[in-house]
């Protein structure tokens, strides 16, 4: 499906393979007030050089694929953890695909299954609502379990500083990377410039 193409947005929830012991956790569609938490949680669990990654290129100025932000939150409602999807091109005019990250969970609840169950539900609602290819940039043992790999991504690259081995890539419609060549170019929605108020 194309970049910006018209796609339902049906609300999830979703309970992953969370640790009992750590109570109840709910993976769900991200709202405008958990914003100053996920930023939070994001610069907890990845320092202030989050910032300056290549993904960051990607994303500055855009709002993430619609309907593919999501957080995870305990019985508190607090969040716990945070994906988002984005929108990208792979080369010049070329095709439409998705960018996975920043994926967080908050440092004192690691280990907990919170990073799996929410990789699990961005993968699920990417594929239903009819995205053809998830990229990312990040360890290969990790997000093999996943479905990721470096396999397709040999003649794509990331627009700045990156690993080569860490861009890793799962198809959602087999041969969807066929051919896939150049460097990623962001697609998704503009954020809406904000409007400074009139001096008195």
């Amino acid at each position: 499906m194309e970049a910006g193409a018209s796609r339902a947005t049906t609300p999830s929830v979703a309970f992953g393979d969370i640790s009992p012991s750590r109570g109840e956790i709910a993976v769900v569609a991200e709202s405008a007030a958990d914003v100053p938490a996920r930023e939070a949680l994001l610069d907890r669990a990845m320092g202030p050089k989050r910032r300056k990654k290549s993904s960051e290129k990607l994303r500055r100025g855009r709002r993430p694929s619609e309907g593919l932000a999501f957080v995870a939150r305990d019985a508190s409602g607090t969040v716990a953890g945070t994906v988002r999807l984005w929108d990208v091109v792979l080369g010049e005019g070329g095709k439409a695909a998705l960018l996975l990250g920043p994926l967080a969970v908050d440092p004192a609840l690691k280990n907990a299954g919170i990073g799996s169950a929410l990789m699990r539900h961005a993968v699920t609602e990417a594929e239903r609502l009819g995205h053809a290819a998830i990229l990312l940039v990040g360890d290969a043992p990790y997000y093999e379990r996943f479905g990721f790999s470096a396999a397709k991504t040999g003649s794509l690259a990331m627009p700045g500083p990156y690993e080569r081995h860490r861009l890793l890539a799962r198809e959602l419609v087999v041969g969807a990377l066929d051919g896939a060549q150049g460097t990623l170019k962001a697609a998704g929605r503009k954020l809406k410039a904000q409007r400074l108020p009139l001096a008195a």
